[in-house]
């Protein structure tokens, strides 16, 4: 039986120019020495050929997170960190994506919710003056990069809607070179901007609405350093609505007369899956792989987290959160916490299904950095088909005086609690009836109070709030802003 393939396709020419014809060399060369290749060179240094035929947004965004030096704080495989469009999937499922493609305003949620800077805007809320400025300001520059999404046939190209980021500009030509992602079909090409506008001025008929840009850039620091939301399955839409539903119902209908109170009504309340929603980011590693030691990159990163922690213990909100969980004989291993982390882990350094892992024991023990300093390290045994391996898993910790002595504190239920009801917006608190106990719950949870760095991952995590809600509420396509505050 016969089967139809396809090995690339011929690009046409004119409107696009081969970067790599002897004009397309040219134009490169004119550009260079204008200054406006700048962005090129970190994009080419990261580029990649999208893996599916609809995943040129997911690798579009990948591209241009990785030549940012964004660090995604977690595994993709071995033990690397890095951006691949499968870890691109909590605005839209990776299946969806792979039968439909993806719109424009999820790529600017998926930029938004992995910690890049960034601005967005559709043909209908710019000008093609503003567009040729931004380009001129991206590819004058290696911080800041821009994605563009047209429709193909305004470039006699096959195909409808495409994504793929911008990597240089030729002014004395007003061309722009388009680093495409469907390398499989076409190479890099030169193209007159306005005929890159016109193309960009088109109807997405999936959304109604016109394509356009984005400009994506470094935030001032990493996002999430220890806490996280996770929208990985359904159950985020259930707990999303909880929180910023249900809570300011649950507060302001029954009688609340305390702190303790308000506590009790949305802790008693909470989704079951809870758990599954807000977790703290947990670094692993391959025992085998790393020296026993912790590495000066580990003991920064683990110290940043040590910190955020130390600042969220030293809360009054945690304070009394810790009091009523206690109360309840709520208790939180970090054994049983870390069996589940290294089973995970062993799962993202393999590729495998989790439920293919046990592990098997635990050790908690203390390494040192290079300057002499501790850090807590659990080593888990994971077992999966008779065979065993030891998996590492990074723990921040505080110390806190007690009748014993020194006892040290890991993230546990009590502290992601915290960080979480810090992270809701003040207005969750206005239907309190009682005036002095709304004035109290909202100096607790005030950002004022807060210290830079907790301020920093509290509004990371009011952000995915935000971005989830407004993903939940099919807004994404219609509010392109990051989340105001």
């Amino acid at each position: 039986m016969a089967m139809a393939s396809l090995y690339r396709r011929s690009l046409p020419s004119p409107p696009a120019i081969d970067f790599s014809s002897a004009e397309g060399k040219l134009i490169f060369n004119e550009a260079l020495q204008k200054g406006t290749m700048e962005g090129f060179f970190r994009l080419i240094s990261y580029f990649q050929t999208q893996s599916e035929p609809a995943y040129c947004g997911l690798a579009s965004l990948s591209v241009v997170l990785n030549a940012l030096s964004i660090d995604p704080g977690r595994k993709w495989k071995g033990p690397w960190r890095w951006f691949d469009e499968s870890m691109l999937d909590c605005c839209e499922p990776l299946e969806v994506v792979k039968e439909k493609g993806i719109s424009f305003g999820k790529v600017v949620c998926l930029a938004h919710c992995s910690g890049a800077k960034v601005e967005a805007f559709r043909t209908s809320q710019s000008s093609i003056e503003d567009f040729r400025k931004f380009v001129v300001k991206c590819t004058s520059s290696e911080n800041c990069h821009m994605i563009s999404t047209y429709h193909r046939g305004v470039f006699k190209q096959t195909g409808t809607g495409h994504f793929s980021p911008i990597g240089g500009y030729n002014a004395e030509r007003d061309m722009a070179l388009i680093l495409d992602v469907a390398r499989f079909k076409y190479p890099p090409h030169w193209v007159p901007l306005k005929l890159l506008w016109e193309a960009m001025d088109s109807i997405d008929q999936s959304t109604g609405k016109r394509r356009g840009f984005m400009l994506i850039s470094r935030p001032h620091r990493e996002p999430g350093l220890l806490y996280t939301l996770s929208c990985k399955d359904e159950s985020w839409i259930d707990i999303a609505k909880y929180l910023k539903e249900d809570v300011p119902r649950l507060v302001s209908s029954q009688h609340v007369d305390s702190v303790d109170k308000i506590i009790s009504v949305v802790f008693k309340s909470l989704p079951s899956n809870f758990n599954q929603f807000i977790r703290w980011v947990a670094e692993i590693r391959i025992t085998e792989d790393t020296n026993q030691n912790l590495s000066a990159e580990e003991k920064s990163r683990l110290k940043l987290k040590q910190l955020v922690l130390k600042e969220v213990h030293e809360t009054e909100l945690f304070k009394h959160i810790n009091k009523f969980l206690s109360s309840v004989g709520y208790e939180d291993s970090l054994t049983y916490a870390a069996a589940k982390a290294c089973c995970q882990g062993a799962e993202i350094l393999s590729g495998s299904p989790s439920k293919e892992f046990c592990c098997r024991e635990t050790c908690v023990k203390c390494i040192k950095g290079p300057d002499d300093s501790e850090g807590t390290v659990v080593t888990g045994v994971v077992v999966r088909d008779g065979n065993e391996q030891k998996v590492d898993l990074l723990v921040p910790s505080t110390q806190t005086e007690c009748e014993c002595g020194p006892e040290a504190n890991y993230p546990a239920g009590n502290d992601v609690f915290t960080a979480l009801l810090l992270a809701l917006p003040p207005q969750t608190w206005s239907g309190i009836k009682d005036q002095a106990l709304m004035h109290e719950m909202k100096q607790l949870i005030s950002m004022a109070s807060l210290p830079t760095l907790l301020q920093e991952e509290v509004l990371h995590l009011r952000r995915q709030l935000q971005l989830l809600k407004r993903c939940q509420e099919n807004k994404e396509e219609e509010d392109l802003a990051a989340p105001a505050y």
